[in-house]
């Protein structure tokens, strides 16, 4: 029994005190002011598209509505497996749309196969998903950036839907990570952790990387651990937004979660040995995206879990070595670290009547841990709806 409790004490200590460093650190984010650039970019704007008809000629039409000079950037679509209506619809707008077909779709693969076919004409590329919104000075604010020489950004995604409870916990979970696993790694020096739309990079970098590249599951976590081998960080850009559809029924978001839980294993596995071999080399950045962040089970489950032994520790204080005491303050610690973490126009009553999703979320997320065989061996696609946005909205933190 003791073992098992020191194993615990272990765990949940680092957690907890890694969760409550980081979201301390991102109280202290600088805003970087960048001045007008002087050099105007030619940005590929690149959007694979996979059986997102009903989104992608809306996306489209609005990502050419850019406050940037229309001759230098191109929205590519990235059409896999569209309908043919869908197809014309496209191919009536001013952009460029590369068709690809695949055996096994991956987002890695098509978007391979449109810079083979774009070429090499564009100085920086942007990525997108099929249901993203950019703002309207997205692209200026991100070519103003590559001016000071960072060439990986990563944009602020905020929710674009809060119409179900479960959409708002969704959106709720990746304000939290833009805060801790973005906001936090850039104010200590490290590298934002990269969102899988939203990004912006040097176009020559990216086409070189994703070359070498064929993820199934996660394609994101590895972009960013191999710009890292290279000595590249993720700058994250909380002033540049881009509006992201999230989940609204549990189907989707079960589904979502085991390709993302899957992909936070395969990757830890991956590169677990080359972790600790960085950060021997002084590359503390790529052993915190390798190793720290990824041997972590998610948050959600982490703070059930916690409260559970919290609570079982009060029930067996008698025959326990560790006092109830520890466990409270371990998630206090948990606690406090995500209240420094949610912006205060979260704090309403639809809030307050989301919370009570969350016992049967967690229980659905457990059971995801053992349905994990496969998950990355395919890929699993997340459908979207028809969603405005209002500009402007949520623009703020």
């Amino acid at each position: 029994m003791h073992v098992i409790e020191l194993v615990l004490l272990c765990y949940f200590g680092y957690v907890s005190l890694y969760s409550f460093i980081l979201s301390f650190a991102g109280l202290f984010y600088r805003r970087i002011n960048a001045p007008e650039a002087s050099t105007i970019r030619r940005v590929a704007v690149l959007i694979p598209a996979y059986k997102e008809d009903q989104v992608i000629a809306g996306v489209a039409q609005q990502a050419l509505q850019q406050n940037y000079p229309a001759d230098c950037f191109d929205v590519i679509v990235v059409a896999d497996s569209l309908q043919p209506a869908t197809l014309r619809k496209l191919r009536s707008l001013p952009i460029k749309v590369v068709e690809v077909s695949f055996e096994k779709s991956t987002k890695v693969r098509a978007l391979n196969r449109a810079m083979e076919v774009i070429g090499d004409q564009y100085d920086l590329a942007l990525i997108l998903d099929a249901d993203n919104i950019m703002e309207r000075n997205f692209i200026r604010k991100m070519n103003n950036l590559a001016e000071l020489g960072y060439t990986a950004i990563q944009a602020r995604r905020d929710p674009k839907n809060e119409n179900t409870s479960m959409a708002l916990l969704d959106g709720l979970s990746e304000t939290i990570n833009n805060f801790i696993y973005r906001q936090g790694n850039v104010s200590i020096g490290l590298s934002s952790s990269l969102n899988g739309s939203g990004m912006v990079f040097e176009y020559s970098i990216f086409k070189e990387v994703m070359a070498g590249m064929d993820s199934i599951g996660g394609f994101d976590r590895e972009l960013e651990l191999r710009l890292l081998q290279r000595g590249m960080k993720v700058h994250f850009s909380k002033d540049t937004v881009v509006f992201d559809e999230k989940v609204a029924s549990h189907p989707v978001f079960e589904n979502q979660r085991r390709r993302w839980i899957s992909s936070h294993f395969f990757y830890l596995r991956k590169y677990f040995l080359e972790g600790w071999a960085r950060l021997l080399e002084g590359n503390f950045a790529f052993f915190n995206s390798a190793v720290l962040r990824n041997i972590q089970l998610p948050r959600l489950l982490n703070l059930g879990l916690l409260t559970c032994i919290t609570v079982v520790s009060f029930v067996l204080r008698d025959y326990l070595s560790i006092q109830p005491l520890v466990w409270i303050l371990l998630l206090g610690l948990n606690i406090v670290a995500i209240l420094f973490a949610i912006p205060p126009r979260f704090y309403n009553m639809k809030l307050l009547k989301s919370v009570i999703l969350i016992p049967s979320l967690f229980f659905k997320m457990l059971l995801l841990l053992f349905r994990l065989k496969g998950a990355n061996k395919s890929f699993i696609h997340t459908p979207h709806g028809k969603i405005e946005v209002n500009y402007g909205k949520k623009n703020t933190i």
